[in-house]
């Protein structure tokens, strides 16, 4: 009920840079098409079957792209499996020796994460790119500040916005050289403020899609925290095709609140969105344990749908008109149902959980049938014109 309509509330629009577009595998990257969701495997490469099942686990959780280590020979040698396996297109990130390289784009990588000037000579970045597009392979050049040139840290004194939109130029034109164009950059910080400078800095500088992130950014709540407010403001402002959350916490997790970063700003959707309140002494059940067992229990809901969870009736019907199923809180354990913004019927505290549960799936089979009845009356009716 809430989708964002654009134009309908022109707050609420934001004016996405225009940057051309590329292809990860089977995934189009820029030029306006959906913002990408990627995470990045923690398992050793060469144990095929644990990289498979995170993979597999990451790929629930919706994401599009896959990064996956590939620091020797062992690895490169797995990835063909791995490739194989995955629904999803999969990243190498190759730091170093060039041959990495090499080996992971004739395994079927569907992008090589390089940093052209650390693989040495220009024959060397000269081989990678041939080997990049003899097989279709897209590169992202990945700036870090952890990891700049020496003569730009000599040159700038310290990591700053003008030094890493500086390295990613000099990467940039190593491939332009080459006339290798199927790249995109990340210019990634521990420090926000220092990463958003340098991707607004870079968004004005260069026509190539741009892959966000904020590097190192910590555990699970202060790393969301951080990523949320450096991604977030980018995105806010337009910039940005395709994101990773880095997390100390497994891959799914950051899936998850890549998502929610997107979801946050009406940039793209997926699953449910749970509005709730925090609580108080007004509450008519446990709204927090109530909130942590539906989260729990709708992961496997894809269909964008919106839930309100709310303790009480001061805010609660205010809510619940915005939302496709609502619950609000009411006296003697007896809580008021909203289906579609309109009071339905009322629910007692036991089996609440499992009934919002019933609601949200036949809410989401009826959004799916709605969805594929249209589909069905588009694809008639081009027939009709043809």
């Amino acid at each position: 009920m809430s989708d964002h309509n654009p134009g309908l509330r022109p707050w609420r629009d934001i004016a996405r840079r225009q940057s051309r577009q590329i292809m990860v595998g089977n995934v189009p990257v820029g030029g306006g098409v959906p913002v990408t969701v990627q995470t990045m495997t923690n398992t050793l490469t060469h144990d095929i079957k644990g990289t498979i099942d995170q993979i597999r686990r990451c790929e629930e959780a919706g994401v599009d792209i896959i990064r996956v280590s590939c620091p020797d020979e062992e690895s490169t040698a797995a990835l063909k499996q791995i490739v194989r396996a995955a629904r999803v297109p999969i990243v190498a990130d190759i730091h170093f020796h060039y041959k990495r390289a090499l080996e992971a784009a004739d395994a079927g990588a569907a992008c090589l994460r390089i940093n052209p000037g650390n693989i040495g000579s220009s024959a060397r970045v000269k081989e990678v790119v041939d080997a990049a597009k003899a097989n279709g392979c897209a590169i992202r050049i990945g700036v870090n500040a952890g990891s700049l040139e020496k003569d730009l840290l000599e040159k700038y004194g310290e990591p700053c916005p003008e030094a890493l939109v500086e390295s990613a130029l000099d990467h940039i034109k190593l491939l332009q050289d080459q006339d290798f164009h199927e790249y995109k950059v990340a210019v990634k910080a521990s420090d926000v403020f220092l990463a958003v400078a340098a991707y607004m800095q870079l968004a004005d500088a260069v026509d190539c899609p741009l892959h966000l992130g904020i590097t190192e950014a910590g555990g699970l709540i202060g790393g969301t925290v951080k990523s949320a407010i450096g991604i977030g403001n980018l995105l806010w402002a337009g910039v940005g095709d395709t994101i990773r959350v880095s997390l100390s916490a497994e891959p799914e997790e950051e899936v998850r609140v890549g998502y929610e970063i997107l979801k946050s700003l009406g940039i793209r959707t997926r699953g449910v969105k749970v509005i709730s309140c925090p609580s108080c002494a007004r509450q008519g059940f446990d709204v927090i344990r109530t909130v942590q067992a539906l989260e729990e229990r709708l992961q496997h809901i894809h269909t964008p749908l919106s839930l309100s969870v709310l303790g009480c009736v001061v805010n609660g019907p205010g809510e619940a008109r915005e939302t496709d199923i609502g619950l609000t809180g009411g006296g003697n354990g007896k809580h008021m149902v909203y289906l579609s913004g309109i009071t339905d019927h009322t629910i007692q505290d036991e089996n609440m959980v499992d009934h919002i549960v019933r609601l949200v799936e036949a809410k989401a089979a009826e959004i799916e049938a709605a969805n594929a009845e249209s589909d069905m009356t588009d694809a008639g009716k081009a027939e009709a014109a043809e």
